[in-house]
């Protein structure tokens, strides 16, 4: 996506909800993937049971596909890895004796798909696939972030790569708790940091570059009609520049503005630590698996409160809608989805549902200050910027 320094071609940015629950699938909700659109481009962060099936029924186009982001290696978020891998990169299951593969001689020298994880994502992905006996035909890649408790080098497993895994995966070290530009190129960057979990588990915060400001042409016109200035200088001052007419006249374009900020959480108790690199999130997508709703979910237990019911998330590594809303006020998020649901909790149109997450995005909006909106399967969402 790389382009030069005068262009930005992102234009739309929009994430479409792939998969909102948690641990177990429902009849209306699947395991957790997120769809990145960026322009034409395509992202996913976590890729749980059954994407490609959710794939096929939303507007998401699979060969669009360019980057996975792995929060952390729970089965609900990397079940589904390998199957759209073998999907995505014309995957099929050997010849028969005498018979010759082309998917033996894969062109490693660039990839095809890049994916990042923890520590243990290529491990996973080159033993499913070996033990699958699925050769790829496209080129893949695996980065993995680091932990400082982690091994810094090594692949974490015995088994060679296989034909169509690209040489140059990195193993990213984090500095100072962090891991700052895992990607970046001259539109787009995307950072990562530890968030609290059962597990080792990360957040991705993808960060748009700046881009042109508004521009005014009524300002500009009367100085480039005089003197006689080409229209194309228009160009120019809609990206920033400053423009000399042929009197020495300085014509400047518009500072640029701010680009567009969103923070993709993985499953968390307690993700302070990557606070600093969220704040003044466009949009915060943050897990909230269980919710107290005495009078609305008929499976609310008479013994418990809203204090219990938050220690048994914590306890398992997970939040409650109020502890997404506050965090969502702390690093001041324009926009907060609540996302990663209990089974208990339908994500259909029915009234019950309705009655059900309705109170869920209330109880975030209590913390939050603000309206709050709770993902279901296959919703899509624009970023607007400020």
């Amino acid at each position: 996506m790389s382009l030069p320094a005068d262009r930005h071609p992102i234009g739309s940015l929009s994430v479409t909800f792939l998969g909102t629950a948690s641990a177990q699938p429902s009849s209306t909700r699947n395991h957790s993937a997120l769809a990145l659109r960026l322009g034409r481009d395509v992202w996913l962060f976590d890729c749980g049971e059954a994407t490609q099936h959710q794939l096929q029924k939303s507007t998401i186009k699979m060969g669009k596909i360019e980057k996975i982001f792995i929060t952390h290696t729970h089965g609900d978020h990397i079940f589904g890895l390998i199957p759209l891998m073998a999907s995505l990169l014309n995957g099929a299951g050997g010849v028969t004796e005498g018979g010759e593969d082309p998917r033996l001689n894969v062109n490693t020298e660039t990839a095809s798909l890049e994916i990042y994880g923890p520590l243990g994502t290529r491990a996973y992905v080159r033993n499913g696939l070996a033990y699958t006996h699925t050769h790829l035909g496209g080129s893949y890649v695996v980065h993995e972030l680091r932990f400082p408790s982690d091994p810094q080098v090594g692949d974490f497993t015995t088994l060679s790569p296989q034909t169509s895994e690209c040489p140059f995966g990195r193993n990213i070290p984090a500095v100072n708790d962090r891991w700052l530009n895992i990607f970046k190129d001259n539109v787009i960057s995307v950072s990562a940091a530890p968030i609290l979990h059962s597990v080792p588990c990360v957040g991705y915060i993808v960060t748009e570059s700046p881009v042109p400001g508004k521009i005014d042409p009524s300002k500009y016109m009367p100085d480039l009609k005089r003197t006689k200035t080409a229209m194309s200088a228009m160009r120019h001052l809609q990206l920033g520049e400053t423009v000399t007419l042929s009197d020495g006249t300085q014509l400047h374009g518009p500072p640029r503005r701010k680009g567009r900020k969103l923070v993709i959480l993985g499953d968390t108790y307690d993700p302070s630590p990557i606070a600093p690199l969220a704040e003044d999130a466009d949009l915060l997508i943050h897990e909230a698996t269980n919710a107290h709703l005495p009078g609305v979910d008929p499976d609310t237990k008479d013994t418990d409160t809203y204090e219990s019911v938050e220690a048994r998330s914590k306890s398992r590594g997970h939040s409650t809608p109020q502890m997404a809303g506050s965090f969502a006020k702390q690093i001041r998020a324009r926009k907060l989805i609540l996302n990663h649901f209990s089974a208990r909790y339908p994500g259909d149109a029915s009234l019950e549902s309705q009655g059900i997450m309705g109170t869920i995005a209330k109880l975030a909006a209590s913390e939050f200050g603000q309206e709050v909106t709770c993902a279901t399967d296959l919703m899509s969402v624009d970023i607007y910027f400020q």
